[in-house]
């Protein structure tokens, strides 16, 4: 669990014990909560790799959900893949911020067909860090020849 998501699940408790409701029902209740789909939604592991599925669709978004993740992987290998696919992300409105949002990663995949900028050029500060794909088939063909164990945030 990230700290945005700590922040969130410490303000339940306390608007739960504000509306009069005991702090140890509120834990329990928030136990028992199931988040929606696609904010670190696990699709699957295998061979040592998880899959997370993310709608992390702005820099501020993913480099909050990198770090969530890195603090509970730890030194797991993360293979970041984005797909700048909402409306601003497409235009490249905050472009400049996604390398510094992508730090934690230890490898970047950027999926760029149908972004109206240059991905490879704003991403270059990644280095050999950065994989970008215009062909949806070729790019998914490279991530899956990572061959060792990593986790993989998608």
């Amino acid at each position: 669990m990230g700290g945005h998501n700590r922040m969130n699940a410490l303000a339940v408790i306390a608007a739960a014990r504000h509306a009069g409701v005991d702090v140890q029902t509120a834990c329990e209740a928030l136990g028992a909560f199931k988040n929606v789909k696609r904010r670190m939604e696990i699709k699957g592991t295998a061979n040592g790799i998880t899959v997370y599925d993310d709608f992390a669709h702005h820099p501020t978004a993913i480099e909050t959900t990198i770090q969530g993740l890195r603090q509970r992987v730890g030194g797991a290998r993360i293979l970041a893949v984005l797909e700048p696919r909402s409306n601003t992300m497409k235009l490249g409105t905050m472009k400049s911020a996604l390398p510094a949002s992508l730090k934690e990663a230890d490898q970047v995949f950027c999926y760029a067909g149908g972004a109206d900028w240059d991905v490879a050029e704003a991403l270059a500060p990644l280095g050999c860090r950065l994989r970008v794909g215009k062909d949806f088939d070729t790019f998914v063909a490279e991530i899956v020849k990572t061959p060792e164990p990593a986790t993989i945030f998608w």
